[in-house]
């Protein structure tokens, strides 16, 4: 399986317009200043190949902002597109089209050279520690082979920069000598951390960094995350499916369906009133602590599976299983609208002057004016 190449033609064509999407409004700007980072209709798309015909659209028009300082929760099923989104943000994967503007500097359409001078800013923690962590390597080295690709330290000056490091995840500077395979998981997450950390980035993609964490090293991880930011003023996109951990580390969450954005908004409001229905089944799905509300509240079971990304469904691609379903859903694709204030949700059956969709009647789409003007562009 391979990655869709860029068009030649249409990527001359976006660079062109660059200028003048940038004096776009963006479509879910709620006035908290310039964003760090936005992205604008990205996409990554990948062949089947090997005489397979089909194309997977594992991201597919997605636009949000991630602003200065804060954690963006991106939650939703395995297979959404969530790791593929945050890899192509950092070009680890390649977009098949889009923009992913860094301080306005479009990174999607950066040479190689001016691409990697970036990354310096833009780093990763990745999902796996075990996986992620150089066998060969000693965690000094791990540590530090970012100091000196970046020219940033040498010598026993590197060497001091790694023990300060290793400290501050909550290592000691006595490990800086072994490997891996002498650590235990939580402490290899800590060693992918400190590595993140080393040249000194504003910008960090958290690859579902505790899934393969016991529960009790779980806590500790983010509670670290959570002390690196305020110290460093670090800007996060803390991508997980689990919803505990997004709801506790999380500024803003931003929920993913089968290559597409549903709906975004403030953490506290996306828990307490969830808009559209697939978030609503998705936050249903989270225990409460309390025997009592656990027992008298009402869990949403979704039926079906995911559709396949390879022949995604038309219109809505959650109305092959959504409980609201009529047939305008399954022909027209609605846009993130902003149903409250701060609060983006793609659903035509829902609109800003009823966004309760169960109060909708039977058959109505009060979003549908919304949709149909954003697909003519007006």
């Amino acid at each position: 399986m391979g990655l869709v190449e860029r068009d030649e033609h249409s990527e001359m064509s976006t660079q062109e317009s660059n200028l003048n999407t940038l004096q776009t409004p963006p479509p879910i700007a709620d006035g908290r200043g310039e964003p760090l980072i936005a992205i604008r209709d990205l996409e990554v798309y990948f062949d089947m190949g090997r005489g397979k015909k089909g194309i997977v659209k594992a991201v597919d028009g997605v636009t949000f902002d991630i602003y200065p300082g804060e954690t963006l929760g991106l939650v939703g099923e395995s297979g959404c597109g969530k790791t593929t989104l945050g890899r192509a943000i950092l070009r680890l994967i390649e977009p098949t089209a889009g923009q992913v503007l860094y301080h306005g500097k479009d990174l999607a359409h950066l040479s190689a050279r001016e691409m990697r001078k970036q990354r310096r800013h833009l780093q990763i923690i990745f999902q796996d520690p075990y996986a992620s962590l150089n066998p060969r390597m000693t965690v000094g080295q791990i540590v530090g082979e970012p100091l000196d690709t970046f020219r940033i330290a040498r010598g026993r000056e590197a060497d001091e920069r790694v023990q300060q490091l290793l400290e501050t995840v909550g290592l000691s500077k006595r490990f800086i000598k072994r490997y891996p395979h002498e650590f235990s998981g939580g402490q290899r997450q800590r060693i992918g951390i400190a590595r993140a950390l080393a040249v000194d980035p504003d910008f960090i993609v958290a690859d579902e960094p505790i899934s393969a964490l016991d529960v009790s090293i779980q806590a500790q991880i983010m509670n670290l995350l959570e002390k690196l930011q305020r110290e460093k003023n670090l800007t996060y996109l803390f991508i997980s499916h689990d919803l505990r951990a997004i709801r506790h580390v999380s500024d803003r969450v931003a929920v993913m369906y089968l290559g597409k954005l549903v709906e975004i908004a403030d953490a506290k409001t996306i828990y307490a009133d969830p808009l559209m229905p697939y978030t609503k089944a998705l936050i249903s799905a989270v225990p409460v602590p309390d025997p009592k509300v656990e027992a008298s509240r009402q869990r949403i079971v979704l039926e079906g599976d995911v559709p396949s990304p390879i022949n995604p469904p038309r219109g809505c691609r959650f109305h092959t299983r959504c409980p609201y379903v009529i047939q305008a859903c399954k022909e027209v694709v609605p846009p993130l609208v902003e149903i409250k204030p701060g609060h983006f949700a793609a659903c035509i059956r829902i609109s800003p002057e009823q966004p309760d969709i169960e109060k909708v009647a039977p058959g109505d789409a009060p979003g549908l004016a919304a949709a149909k003007s954003a697909s003519s562009g007006l």
